[in-house]
């Protein structure tokens, strides 16, 4: 009889750009270690958070999930939720590994932040992006070193997500300017679904503001390993206790796929995606490790909203894979 291998489980969260409507709708109120934990999230934004939870599981939403005040708050608190999710699942987590917003989701879960002080943050940043200009996001299908050309004017490489998946962010104009360019040049890209440009100096005003207020903040450092998209390394006690660390990230690229490089290096993994969309496990299949099946990867939701079943499958599936790919692993409890 094969003996199943052994694999060290790392759960991925997505960021900015993974959003979409009636993400992960359908486990609400029928998952209770999901329902519960989205509704920890909301319920600590007061009626902000009402709205954005009625937004969320409504088809007819006052607001798009696309603006800063439902994204933001709702990618937070799926990602957070599927977190504690796959931990109920009895298998020990050995790792985290998250993109953007999804660093700060795993950051919670790995106990540097509290739940009430990460959701604080959360929300003073929706709040002073809508000072800053507006802007947004480009994925081009290149390296990102055939891209030096198009950067300037406040367009910068905003994240590396593949070795031919770079992203380029900046404000309004001057990214228009680039994907202009981009077309001319018969270069593939594609406008993300976000109107601020993260991950580029046009946030700058958020840093010191939000040092202030991660100054008055009791951080820790993480309880479980987690591997920061911002150092491609795991995450320091100095950089997790740090205002400064956290305050930039707005500002940082995101170098997704160094980082994994660094995870699939160290040794064989399961890689499961906790979120929406599927965008970090298609990344990670097109890794060598995966496509040569030393690695795994299992995502947990569909790749786009296909109704409240189809979220309920998606889950138990990926459940009944993890639990069958992870079988000698050490389980937290029977």
């Amino acid at each position: 009889m094969t003996r199943p291998q052994h694999r060290s489980l790392v759960v991925m969260f997505p960021g900015t750009g993974a959003q979409h409507a009636r993400m992960a709708a359908g486990l609400h109120g029928r998952e209770p270690v999901f329902t519960e934990a989205v509704d920890a999230v909301l319920d600590l934004l007061g009626p902000e958070g009402g709205a954005a939870r009625a937004d969320w599981l409504s088809d007819a939403p006052t607001e798009p999930m696309d603006a800063d005040t439902r994204a933001a708050p709702l990618l937070f608190a799926v990602d957070y939720a599927m977190g504690r999710l796959i931990e109920s699942w009895g298998i020990r987590v050995s790792a985290y590994l998250g993109h953007s917003m999804g660093e700060f989701a795993a950051a919670a879960l790995a106990g540097v932040f509290r739940l009430e002080d990460a959701v604080r943050l959360l929300w003073e940043r929706v709040r002073l992006q809508r000072t800053t200009p507006a802007g947004g996001m480009l994925a081009v299908a290149a390296a990102e070193r055939e891209l030096t050309g198009y950067l300037g004017d406040g367009v910068v490489v905003g994240a590396v997500n593949a070795p031919r998946h770079t992203v380029l962010s900046g404000p309004e104009g001057p990214l228009r300017a680039v994907a202009d360019a981009l077309a001319a040049d018969g270069r593939t890209y594609r406008r993300l679904p976000s109107r601020t440009p993260y991950h580029s100096p046009a946030l700058a005003p958020l840093v010191p503001a939000t040092r202030g207020l991660l100054a008055t903040m009791p951080l820790r450092a993480p309880r479980t390993p987690l591997f920061s998209a911002y150092t491609t390394l795991p995450l320091r006690a100095a950089e997790a206790v740090s205002p400064a660390f956290w305050a930039v990230q707005p500002t940082a690229p995101v170098l997704f796929w160094p980082t994994l490089e660094r995870v699939l290096g160290e040794r064989d993994r399961l890689l499961v995606e906790a979120g929406p969309m599927q965008s970090l496990t298609v990344l990670a299949r097109g890794h060598p490790a995966v496509r040569a099946g030393r690695s795994a990867v299992v995502p947990t939701l569909p790749p786009r909203a296909l109704g409240p079943e189809a979220d309920l499958r998606s889950v138990r599936a990926a459940r009944q894979e993890v639990l069958a790919r992870s079988g000698a692993l050490e389980a937290v409890r029977p």
